[in-house]
């Protein structure tokens, strides 16, 4: 590939991930740094080839081995909301699929800590994310519905899967003042946000989402 032509498809890239990021905006997502951290990563360079010109549609888009990467939006929300009025600090992310959700966490978190179940999905994840030289970010083949006890406590879980009901090991890894969130639901789903504090565990339920479910 000429230089001429490098350059002209990365100008390209920006601009769909400039749309995607006033997408974002008029979606209601607020946080600047969730948003700069989404500007920052190129999604396309996580997805097939073959759907690289779909890379910054606001939808899921298939990975292989029934797996998916999640829409920008729901990336966005999600992080957002574990950081509103607080840092990341040390975060573990359940599901590391592609990479693309671990790159865009480096970018607002002290550490990542990110597990995957699926070997081949692990390997390339470390392929993709290996271009952009992220010094915060762990992984780790083990499963996810367990966390990741050997760096516990951690001050944020996210969890990229859907869950039967929210499971006890991912709570007790969170440090005090740690929040937690996760899809959970066979067949309707609802992001829940769990929050350690002095008083105790604190659920909310927010908005209904779809996701793969989580397999040990």
């Amino acid at each position: 590939m000429s230089s001429e032509v490098l350059r002209a498809a990365l100008q390209t890239a920006q601009r769909a991930r400039a749309r995607m990021i006033e997408r974002l905006r008029e979606q209601g997502v607020r946080d600047e740094r969730v948003l700069t951290a989404m500007m920052a990563v190129p999604r396309h360079l996580f997805v097939e080839e073959a759907l690289a010109s779909r890379a910054y549609e606001d939808t899921a888009l298939p990975l292989g081995l029934q797996q998916t990467i999640s829409q920008p939006f729901v990336v966005a929300r999600m992080i957002e909301i574990l950081r509103a009025g607080r840092e990341l600090g040390k975060t573990l992310e359940v599901g590391t699929g592609c990479g693309y959700q671990a790159a865009v966490l480096s970018h607002v978190a002290t550490e990542v800590y990110s597990v995957e179940r699926l070997r081949p999905l692990l390997d390339r994840a470390r392929n993709n994310l290996r271009h952009l030289r992220l010094p915060n970010v762990r992984l780790k083949h083990a499963d996810g519905s367990l966390g990741l006890r050997e760096a516990a406590p951690y001050d944020t879980i996210i969890v990229a899967a859907a869950a039967p009901k929210v499971p006890q090991a991912l709570v007790d890894q969170l440090s005090d003042g740690g929040r937690l969130i996760l899809p959970v639901g066979a067949v309707e789903q609802s992001l829940v946000l769990i929050e350690r504090s002095a008083r105790g565990i604190r659920e909310t339920r927010l908005s209904a989402v779809r996701f793969v479910p989580l397999l040990p």
